[in-house]
């Protein structure tokens, strides 16, 4: 009887061991394994509601007819947002055509199913079961039918367990949208969501700027953060957690941005994601917010701003004081040489404001750079002029060690030595106007003020080459060259300053050396012939002032020297 009380008091204890094993362990991991997985699975909303397959690729004139549209008629922006899955997904920028000679607008957000789908989605997740949550599919219903700037336009949807969500789009003068998303809280318990928003794009690689940056970037936790897309394809996702007060995130393209502005008043979470969808590259930035829990009763609200537009410099600067945002001014490459680029650009600006036309805003930069270089430029002047006096020196010793070249360079060393001539005295200036040079380069290539900017006769964009060659006499004979062969005028006007330059400068030491100078015009020509024309005439204008300088100084400042014979 002992042992069979002992069997029912063991068989007791076990039994309450494992149902304690159960209820304490067992069932708290298949709780949080089953909320793990619904964590993914909502998040997979952000990741996988742009993969809903459809048969093909749908025409954008078809989807911009839909009756569930809201119109945007802004300042400087047009399109309309789609009520169906609360998407910007249409977006005209009203003061910029695709080209000279083509005046149709360029058109910078398209809808999610067509081959150039560009487009942006605000939304929220929630990690509890049985909550229906707005999606891709969902309708909201508007209260207006069209968006001004100045004006706001609230879109509303009621889930059925007693959520309501809303959102208050609004437009400014520029290319901002500020979204004020609100969560109601009527189902009688408590809720929790996270807020999100996404970029998404389908983008193909053929052209790309290994000067300029584009593809996805952001300014997190203060660092800028720039991801190419070849990156990201080989990365598939690239995370930024814990971002705080001050970061923005975005696709940038050489002229145009669409960047996402979180709620400032918290932190969030920020990814770049690569996917293939229809045999596409599709290209994503996101983020989430922080978990929110909201009352029985209560609300919440945050606000997220949306930039889709021009990446004009003046107005990214007044956005990143504006919203204290950090580094919104990167959004433009300016480059390892930011700190000579920007001030360079700035200077242009300037000019522009005075003289209304870019081209001679370079040519009064030119000018500034000058005065600035001029004492530099003054002693290497002085030194050439040295050197030319000498010249019949220098061929005498050349002469006398013609077979001794360790003599020959001592010697001619001495001899610059006891004239306190420097040989590489010619090069500085040269040496100093190269990162002038780049910047301007950068300035002319990156930023959209230079985009279409005219000068003057048959320049009608700085920004591109000089469009005429000599091969055709300048357009008199009705054949387009090659382009290997488009050597314009501006290219020979700047080869033949240089050419100039050379005759009044003295010839190197080295005899190959000055065979090699010799040419130099002539690879210039063929080198710059593809180059921004507005780089082309800064280069002959600089040309031309260093000629005039060199002319003064030879006649003039060191004829009492007798410098010149």
């Amino acid at each position: 009887m002992s042992d069979f009380k002992n069997l029912i008091i063991a068989m007791v204890l076990a039994v309450a061991v494992l149902a304690g094993w159960q209820y304490f362990y067992e069932m708290p991991r298949m709780k949080e394994y089953e909320k793990q997985a619904h964590i993914k699975k909502k998040r997979a909303v952000i990741k996988s509601q742009v993969k809903k397959k459809v048969e093909k690729f749908v025409d954008r004139g078809s989807l911009l007819r839909s009756r569930n549209r809201v119109r945007i008629e802004g300042e400087k922006v047009e399109g309309s947002i789609s009520l169906v899955g609360a998407r910007i997904d249409d977006i005209i920028l009203k003061d910029y055509t695709k080209s000279i000679d083509d005046p149709d607008k360029v058109i910078l957000l398209h809808p999610s199913k067509t081959k150039e789908a560009y487009f942006t989605e605000f939304g929220w997740i929630s990690e509890a079961n049985g909550i229906d949550m707005p999606n891709a599919h969902t309708v909201w219903k508007s209260d207006k039918k069209v968006l001004r700037s100045g004006e706001k336009v609230t879109m509303s949807w009621r889930n059925r367990q007693g959520l309501a969500f809303q959102m208050d789009v609004s437009l400014d003068e520029n290319y901002m949208f500020t979204i004020k998303k609100t969560v109601t809280n009527r189902s009688g318990r408590s809720v929790s969501l996270k807020d999100y928003s996404l970029i998404n794009r389908i983008y193909s690689l053929d052209n790309k700027f290994l000067i300029s940056h584009e593809g996805p970037l952001g300014v997190f936790n203060g660092i800028l953060d720039e991801v190419t897309y070849d990156d990201l394809q080989s990365k598939k996702t690239v995370s930024f957690d814990e971002n705080k007060s001050g970061s923005w995130f975005g696709i940038s393209d050489k002229y145009w941005l669409t960047a996402i502005v979180p709620d400032q008043s918290s932190k969030f979470d920020a990814s770049f994601q690569f996917n293939k969808y229809l045999g596409k590259d599709r290209y994503q930035v996101s983020y989430m917010g922080q978990e929110e829990v909201i009352e029985s009763g209560g609300k919440e609200s945050n606000i997220v701003h949306f930039f889709a537009g021009a990446k004009n410099v003046s107005t990214l600067d007044f956005y990143g004081k504006y919203l204290n945002l950090e580094l919104f001014d990167r959004a433009v490459d300016f480059g390892w040489f930011y700190f000579i680029t920007k001030p360079m650009f700035s200077a242009l600006k300037f000019f522009h404001e005075v003289f209304l036309n870019f081209g001679i805003s370079i040519l009064m930069v030119t000018i500034l750079v000058k005065i600035v270089l001029f004492p530099l430029a003054n002693k290497s002047y002085y030194s050439m002029a040295k050197m030319k006096k000498l010249a019949p020196e220098m061929n005498r010793i050349k002469e006398l060690y013609a077979d001794d070249k360790m003599k020959q360079n001592q010697a001619v060393m001495e001899l610059y030595k006891k004239e306190k001539v420097s040989p590489l005295s010619g090069c500085l200036p040269l040496l100093v106007q190269f990162p002038i040079f780049f910047s301007l380069y950068k300035v002319l290539f990156i930023t959209i003020e230079m985009r279409q900017a005219p000068f003057y006769g048959w320049i009608r964009d700085l920004s591109v080459p000089d469009p005429t060659t000599i091969f055709n006499l300048f357009g008199l004979v009705p054949w387009g060259p090659p382009s290997f062969l488009m050597i314009g005028a501006w290219p020979l006007i700047m080869a033949l300053t240089m050419y100039v330059q050379q005759k009044m400068s003295p010839e190197p030491a080295d005899p190959v050396q000055a065979k090699v100078m010799k040419f130099l015009p002539l690879i210039f020509v063929f080198m710059f012939a593809s180059f921004p024309a507005g780089l082309v005439i800064y280069w002959a204008w600089s040309n031309l002032l260093s000629i005039a300088q060199q002319y003064f100084i030879k006649t003039r400042a060191y004829r009492k020297e007798n410098l010149i014979a």
